[in-house]
C-alpha cells in the first residue's frame, strides 16, 4: 500500500476553539497565583531576596525606592487625580473636583508611607545600629579611637558596643581590618582578613584588651588607612576630640580618595566634638552618626535618621496642604471635596504626627515587682553611716578623752591632764569642743574601708533610681496611688513624652500596688475611674488604652484636679495604707501657691498622705527660660513639702534635681568628709612621729653598737694661765643664756709640773642636749656688756650696755615694696624673690600662737569646774586641726588684706606680661645662647602665617634687645 493512500485512511482531529472564560470576584494578584509549586519557592525566595536587600541599604537609596517621590504621593500627583470643570460664568474659573474615595485613599497612603517612615527610623535605632548606624560595604575598616579621653565611666559601654558591632554587621562582610587610634596607631593585622570564625575571634579579643594610647591622632591613621586599596568602606569611630582640624583632615582626605570608590562612615561616640566631626562628613561627603548616651535626641543628627526626618516632614506637609485645599484655593484652582472627608480628618488629633518610639500603641510589657521600694529618706534610716554606726565620732568616741583638772592628795594640790595635749592629737568634736583623741592607724585604716564600701553602696543605688521609670518619675513607694497628668495645651507637643512616660511607669511600677487611679487635667477634669481600682493586669491593659486617647487643650486646673483626687478617692481610716498623689506637670499651675499649699494642709491634716510632683521641661536654654524656670521649679518644691512629699525635676538631658538623690549625695559627701578628717589624724599622727624620730634616734633593739677606739693625739703645749677678768669674759661670751654666775673666784695657779702625763677622759655629752642647747643659742639674740674688777679683791663685775628684744607672741603685718619694671628670669626664681613666703605674707604663719587649751578650774561658789570664758570672748581660728586665739585687730586685717591685694595685682601684672608679645608662644629666653628649632612638616601649614609673625617677633622683642645669640634651624 502507497504511503500516500495510507494518510489519506488516517481522519482529521480538527482542534477546539478557545472560550473565553469570566470569572466573578477574582482576587488581586500578589505574584503569588502560581501553576507550579516550584514557582511558589522561588517567588517567596525572590520576596526574602528584596527584604535583605532593604536592610542592607542606606537610608539614602532605601528613600530612593521608597520616598514621597518614589511612591507618587506629591502634591501634583494629586492634582493630576482630579478632573478640572469650568463653570458657565462670565468670570469662568478652574474648578478641581475630587471624590471623596480619592481624597481618602491618597492621605491613606501617606499616613502608611509615615508609618513606614517611623519603623525605618525605630528599625535604625535598634542595637548596634542605634550607636555605630549601618554599616555598608563588604571590604571594611575600622579605625578606633583609644584615647585617654574615652577612659571614662562609660568605657566598659564602649567596649561592648563594638562587641556588638563584630556580632551583628562585620560578621556578614567579606573582608576586615581592624586599627585603633591613640597618639600613635596601633593594627590587628597588617592587610585586610577574610572574616572567619578564628578572625572574628581575633577580633572579639583585640577589642576587649584595648588600652589608653595617649591623644587622638587621626592624621596618622588616616595615612595608614588610605594606603590600603582593598578597602571600599573606611568607619571612623571617633569618642574624644581628634588632635588635627577638620579643615586639616577635610583636605587631606580629598587629596587621597581622588579617583577612588571609597566610602567613609564617621561615628560620634559620645564625643565632645560632635560639631567639627559633623563639619567633617559635611566637608568630604561621608555619612556622619552621632550617639549620646547622656542626651538622646542627638541621634537625629545623623545623615540615615536625618533624611528619613525630612521625608517624614515632607508627608506632613503635604498632609497640611490637603486641609488647606478644604479650606479654600490653591494657587487658581478652586477645591471641593466633600464635606464629610473634611469632618473626618479634621477630627484626626495632632499626635498622629508627632513621631513616636517602637510599639507605643502596643499593649503593655507588664513586670511585677517582687520587693515594695521606699525612699531615700527612709532606706536611709536602716543604711545611712548613723544607723551602720559609721560616724566617725561614733568611732572616734572610745579613744576620745575631754581634760580633767582633779586634786591629788599626796601632791596636795590639783592637776590638770596635760599628758593628753602633749602625747595625743587635738581633734574638734561635732559640739564645738576640742578633746584628745587617741589614733589607732589600723583601726582608721579599716573604716575607711568601711567608708568606700558604704559610698558604692549609695552610687549603685544612684545608679537604680537613674534607670527606667523611675528617671522620670522617681520611686513610687506607696500601694495606693493616684496619677495627675498635665495635659495643658503647653504639652500638645509634648503628649507623646508624657504616654511613652506613663507607660514605662504602669510596666515597671504599678504591678505591685493595691489600687490606683489617673486623672488628667487642661481645663476640664477627666478620669480613667470615678474611684480607685485594684491594680490587676485587665485594669492596667485598660488604663493604657484610655492614656492613648488623651489629648491637650486648656491650662493648668492643679486645685480641682487634687479636689477630685482627694475627695472621690481617700477615704480616712485607720486601717488603710497610706495615700500617693504624683504630680505630673510641666509648669505652673494656674491657682496661687498659697489658695493650693491651704487646701493641701487642711486635707492632710491628721491624715496619711503626700503630694509628690515630678517636673518635666523640655526647653531651650535662653536665659528668660532659665529665670521662669526656676521660679516654677521654687514654687513647685513650696507645694510638694506642704505634705512632707518628694520633688523630682525630668529635663530632656537627664536628672535636673531630686530629693531622693540630693539625700544620697548629701550622705556620700558626709563619708568623704569622715575619711579626710581619719587621713589628717593618721598624718597628724605620723608627722609628731617624725618629728620625735629627727630629734631622737635610739640604737635598735638587741643591735650592738660598735666601739671606737680614740685615736692618740699629740701632747700639745699648755695655754697660758687666764686671769679672772680673761676667764669672766670667756664665760660671758659663751654662756649666751647669760645664767652663770658673775661672782667667778681667780684660780689658784698650779705649775705645769703638777699635771700628770696620762691624758684625762673624755668627758661625756649628751650629743641631744648639745644640739638643741645649739638651736636655741643661734635663736637667742646677742647682748653687749662690758666686764671690769670691783674693789672687794678679785670679784669682777658687769655692765649691759644693750639688752635683748623681748620676744612678743603678735606679730606685725609687713609693708611690702614689689618692682614695677619685670625681670627676665623664671617663675620659679622670681617667686623666690617675691612669693608669699617671701614676703612673710603666709596666712598660716602670721595666724601661728599660743595654743587654746580649755582649761578647767574649780569655782568654790558654784562647787563644780568651770571652762575659762576668754575662748568665747576672743576669736578663735582653727589652723592644721589646733584651736588658737586670733591676736590681730580688725585694722592689721585690714593692713594685710590690703597688703595681699597689692601682691595679688603684681601677680596679675606678671602673668599678663608673660602673656604679651612673643613670651605668649615661647616664653621667656633665659639663656644667652639659643638654638631655635622649627617644625616644617605639613602639619603646621595652617599656622605658619601666624609662627613667622611670632618669630619675627621674638627676634626684635627678647633677643635683639638683649643681644642673644641664636641659631635658626
Amino acid at each position: 500500500q502507497e504511503p500516500e493512500e495510507s494518510l489519506e485512511s488516517v481522519p482529521i482531529r480538527a482542534k477546539p476553539l478557545w472560550q473565553d472564560v469570566k470569572v466573578s470576584n477574582l482576587k488581586y494578584d500578589e505574584g503569588l497565583l502560581v501553576t507550579h509549586v516550584n514557582q511558589t519557592h522561588d517567588l517567596l525566595r525572590v520576596s526574602d531576596t528584596e527584604n535583605g536587600k532593604s536592610e542592607s541599604q542606606s537610608s539614602e537609596e532605601w528613600i530612593h525606592c521608597n520616598g514621597i517621590e518614589s511612591r507618587h504621593l506629591t502634591i501634583q500627583d494629586l492634582l493630576n487625580l482630579g478632573h478640572i470643570v469650568m463653570k458657565p460664568t462670565r468670570n469662568a474659573s478652574k474648578q478641581i473636583q475630587f471624590t471623596p474615595e480619592t481624597i481618602h485613599e491618597f492621605e491613606l497612603k501617606i499616613h502608611k508611607a509615615i508609618e513606614d517612615y517611623h519603623k525605618r527610623v525605630g528599625w535604625l535605632m535598634e542595637s548596634s545600629r542605634k550607636m555605630f548606624g549601618l554599616v555598608k560595604g563588604k571590604n571594611v575598616g575600622l579605625l578606633i579611637d583609644s584615647s585617654h579621653l574615652n577612659c571614662g565611666p562609660r568605657r566598659m559601654d564602649f567596649l561592648r558596643g563594638l562587641l556588638c558591632l563584630v556580632d551583628e554587621q562585620i560578621c556578614y562582610k567579606d573582608t576586615i581590618y581592624l586599627m585603633s587610634v591613640g597618639t600613635d596607631v596601633s593594627c590587628l593585622w597588617n592587610s585586610p582578613k577574610n572574616v572567619t570564625v578564628r578572625m572574628l575571634h581575633e577580633a572579639r579579643q583585640w577589642i576587649q584588651e584595648l588600652q589608653p594610647r595617649g591623644g587622638c591622632n587621626l592624621l596618622l591613621a588616616l595615612r595608614k588607612a588610605l594606603q590600603i586599596q582593598n578597602l571600599d568602606t573606611l568607619v571612623i569611630i571617633v569618642s574624644s576630640c581628634p588632635d588635627q582640624t577638620p579643615d586639616v583632615l577635610a583636605d587631606y582626605i580629598l587629596q587621597c580618595t581622588l579617583g577612588r570608590n571609597l566610602q567613609l562612615h564617621i561615628v560620634s561616640f559620645d564625643s565632645i566634638a560632635q560639631v567639627d566631626l559633623q563639619t567633617l562628613a559635611d566637608s568630604t561627603g561621608a555619612r556622619f552618626h552621632c550617639f549620646s548616651s547622656w542626651k538622646e535626641d542627638e541621634i537625629y543628627a545623623s545623615t540615615d535618621i536625618k533624611l528619613l526626618i525630612n521625608e517624614i516632614n515632607k508627608a506632613t506637609a503635604i498632609l497640611n496642604k490637603i486641609n488647606e485645599m478644604r479650606q479654600g484655593s490653591l494657587d487658581n484652582a478652586l477645591i471641593r471635596i466633600m464635606q464629610e472627608i473634611s469632618t473626618k480628618v479634621a477630627k484626626m488629633p495632632t499626635s498622629v504626627f508627632l513621631p513616636k518610639p517602637p510599639n507605643h500603641d502596643g499593649p503593655l510589657n507588664i513586670e511585677i515587682p517582687n520587693f515594695s521600694p521606699k525612699t531615700s529618706a527612709e532606706w536611709l534610716k536602716k543604711n545611712g553611716l548613723k544607723a551602720k554606726k559609721l560616724s566617725l565620732y561614733q568611732v572616734l568616741a572610745p579613744n576620745a578623752y575631754s581634760l580633767v583638772e582633779d586634786f591629788v592628795p599626796i601632791l596636795q594640790k590639783k592637776v590638770s591632764s596635760t599628758l593628753h595635749e602633749r602625747a595625743m592629737i587635738q581633734f574638734e568634736w561635732h559640739d564645738g569642743t576640742v578633746k584628745n583623741i587617741h589614733v589607732d592607724p589600723p583601726m582608721l585604716y579599716d573604716y575607711q574601708k568601711q567608708l568606700a564600701k558604704i559610698a558604692q553602696m549609695y552610687e549603685k543605688r544612684i545608679d537604680w533610681l537613674t534607670k527606667g521609670s523611675r528617671r522620670i518619675w522617681g520611686t513610687i513607694c506607696e500601694k495606693r496611688v493616684i496619677l495627675l497628668v498635665d495635659t495643658s495645651i503647653e504639652n500638645a507637643m509634648h503628649i507623646i513624652h508624657i504616654q511613652h512616660s506613663l507607660r514605662l511607669l504602669l510596666e515597671e511600677q504599678m504591678g505591685n500596688k493595691d489600687l490606683f487611679n489617673i486623672i488628667s487635667f487642661g481645663n476640664d477634669i477627666q478620669f480613667w475611674k470615678p474611684s480607685m481600682a485594684l491594680a490587676t493586669l485587665e485594669n492596667l491593659q485598660s488604663a493604657w488604652k484610655w492614656i492613648l486617647n488623651l489629648q491637650c487643650e486648656g491650662g493648668r486646673n492643679v486645685l480641682s484636679a487634687i479636689k477630685r483626687a482627694i475627695e472621690f478617692n481617700f477615704n480616712d481610716e485607720e486601717d488603710e495604707e497610706s495615700l500617693g498623689i504624683y504630680l505630673f506637670t510641666s509648669g505652673l499651675p494656674d491657682q496661687e501657691l498659697p489658695a493650693v499649699s491651704a487646701y493641701l494642709a487642711e486635707a492632710a491634716s491628721g491624715c496619711d498622705l503626700q503630694l509628690h510632683v515630678c517636673l518635666f521641661s523640655i526647653e531651650d536654654d535662653s536665659s528668660d527660660d532659665i529665670s521662669d524656670m526656676n521660679d516654677t521649679v521654687r514654687v513647685l518644691q513650696d507645694l510638694a513639702h506642704v505634705t512632707t512629699g518628694r520633688f523630682h525635676w525630668f529635663a530632656d538631658k537627664g536628672i535636673t534635681e531630686s530629693d531622693d538623690i540630693t539625700c544620697l549625695v548629701s550622705e556620700m559627701e558626709k563619708a568623704v568628709n569622715y575619711s579626710k578628717k581619719c587621713a589628717f589624724l593618721v598624718e597628724s599622727l605620723k608627722r609628731r612621729a617624725g618629728n620625735k624620730e629627727d630629734n631622737q634616734v635610739p640604737p635598735a633593739e638587741g643591735s650592738v653598737v660598735p666601739y671606737q677606739k680614740e685615736k692618740y693625739k699629740p701632747k700639745t703645749l699648755p695655754l697660758p694661765k687666764p686671769t679672772a677678768l680673761t676667764l669672766a669674759r670667756m664665760g660671758m661670751k659663751n654662756d649666751q643664756e647669760g645664767k652663770k654666775d658673775t661672782n667667778m673666784k681667780a684660780l689658784l695657779w698650779r705649775p705645769n709640773s703638777a699635771k700628770a702625763d696620762i691624758p684625762p677622759a673624755q668627758a661625756f655629752r649628751d650629743q641631744d642636749l648639745t644640739s638643741d642647747k645649739k638651736v636655741k643659742q643661734q635663736r637667742q639674740q646677742k647682748m653687749s656688756f662690758d666686764v671690769f674688777y670691783t674693789e672687794n679683791g678679785r670679784n669682777i663685775g658687769v655692765v649691759y650696755k644693750d639688752y635683748p628684744a623681748t620676744k612678743t607672741v603678735r606679730k606685725r603685718i609687713p609693708f611690702i615694696v614689689l618692682p614695677k619694671e619685670e625681670e627676665c628670669c623664671s617663675s620659679k626664681a622670681w617667686l623666690k624673690k617675691y612669693g608669699l613666703k617671701k614676703l612673710k605674707l603666709q596666712l598660716t604663719k602670721l595666724v601661728s600662737g599660743p595654743d587654746c587649751t580649755h582649761q578647767k578650774k574649780l569655782v568654790p561658789t558654784l562647787h563644780k569646774h568651770v571652762s575659762a570664758k576668754y575662748c568665747t570672748i576672743f576669736p578663735s581660728v582653727e589652723i592644721n586641726g589646733v584651736v588658737k586665739h586670733l591676736q590681730f585687730q580688725p585694722k592689721e586685717l585690714e593692713d594685710y588684706i590690703e597688703q595681699l591685694e597689692k601682691v595679688l595685682k603684681r601677680y596679675i601684672q606678671r602673668l599678663q606680661w608673660l602673656l604679651s608679645g612673643s613670651r605668649q608662644l615661647f616664653g621667656v629666653v633665659l639663656e644667652n645662647k639659643v638654638c631655635i628649632i622649627i617644625d616644617s612638616s605639613s602639619s603646621m601649614a595652617p599656622f605658619l602665617a601666624e609662627l613667622q609673625k611670632g618669630l619675627i617677633t621674638l627676634l626684635w622683642e627678647q633677643l635683639r634687645a638683649r643681644n642673644i645669640w641664636y641659631v635658626e634651624m
